[in-house]
């Protein structure tokens, strides 16, 4: 795609029941500079936009092959529609409507597969609710690795410079140390290298690797996950020609003294690293997944059941994700 051209994104609107919908219709009111092709229900959008008293025109998106996109104006939205299985109440999730919130995301990876959609960006689902439907689903960055065939893929957060992407993503806990191996240590790096070196113009990345116990183990005394998994995928890395470090304890590495020497932080689990973004810039962090064959970014919260129909929700991450999405689509032609 030339760097003139305007990238078409898919915008996911999420759980009907939580704030996906109500925060496509905020963001609808920004200057956006791609085309923005919500997926959802008409009817949903249209009720929750007179709900909570927003001012947006929705028309219906229709793709014509060869046709270039325009930059977003603020005040309407381009819809692709999909209808719900029932009626949605705001903070009332329905297993019934589950098939519809796995149908959005079929279609938008069907679309960036075959270069109708540039990138997608995806409104938070309800994973539990989904699972009690009886679907299997550990969140969006293991769905679409499997319906795009990728061997690997990274979760990264980013809010500013601070980069923190995940060995492991969506597991228990007691799963995380049987989860993380050299040679998938050594994969993640990879991705993480080429794809911020890719997309962020950051030609030789300086990756901080976390260790997985408290002190990064103490030398063994705390954990031997550090001498017996973390430290000989740290050496192979560094002997492919990646710039990483450690086993660092995860409760230093953020220290901007520290932090100040690293491009991206490869933490080992969900918990470890993924706070410490949220506290940076919770109402512009982006979650990025890395290691796929589209550009797939998202917010960086969940449905807010509690916030859903209030009109209190902020679109702010949601407006940063799809600004992202469009600038690594351009990057990425």
């Amino acid at each position: 795609m030339p760097h003139d051209v305007t990238p078409r994104i898919a915008l996911t609107s999420g759980e009907p029941a939580g704030i996906g919908p109500e925060l496509c219709l905020a963001l609808a009111r920004e200057e956006l500079p791609c085309e923005l092709v919500c997926l959802a229900d008409r009817t949903l959008l249209s009720e929750r936009a007179t709900q909570l008293n927003l001012a947006v025109t929705l028309h219906s998106y229709a793709y014509r092959a060869g046709a270039a996109g325009a930059a977003h104006r603020g005040g309407s939205l381009g819809v692709e529609h999909h209808p719900l299985a029932g009626p949605s109440v705001p903070g009332r999730p329905d297993t019934a409507n589950v098939p519809y919130v796995l149908a959005l995301l079929e279609r938008a990876v069907a679309g960036a597969l075959s270069g109708e959609f540039d990138a997608i960006v995806t409104a938070p689902v309800h994973k539990s609710v989904i699972n009690d439907a009886g679907v299997r689903f550990s969140g969006h960055t293991e769905f679409l690795a499997q319906r795009t065939r990728s061997a690997r893929v990274v979760m990264m957060l980013t809010a500013g410079e601070l980069r923190v992407a995940l060995a492991t993503t969506h597991l228990p806990l007691r799963a995380v140390s049987d989860a993380i191996t050299a040679d998938s240590l050594y994969e993640s790096a990879t991705i993480l290298a080429r794809d911020l070196a890719r997309w962020w113009a950051i030609p030789a990345p300086r990756i901080a690797v976390c260790g997985l116990n408290p002190h990064a183990g103490e030398g063994g005394y705390l954990g031997d996950e550090e001498l017996r998994v973390i430290a000989p995928a740290i050496a192979r890395m560094q002997a492919s020609g990646i710039r990483a470090e450690g086993p660092l304890p995860a409760d230093t590495v953020f220290v901007p003294r520290v932090l100040a020497g690293f491009d991206a932080v490869l933490a080992m689990y969900h918990d470890q690293g993924l706070p410490v973004v949220k506290h940076a810039g919770f109402e512009h962090a982006v979650n990025v997944t890395l290691g796929l064959p589209i550009v797939r970014t998202s917010p960086d919260h969940g449905t807010a059941l509690d916030l859903a129909g209030t009109g209190q929700a902020d679109c702010r991450s949601l407006a940063a994700a799809v600004r992202m999405a469009s600038r690594l689509a351009v990057q990425r032609r």
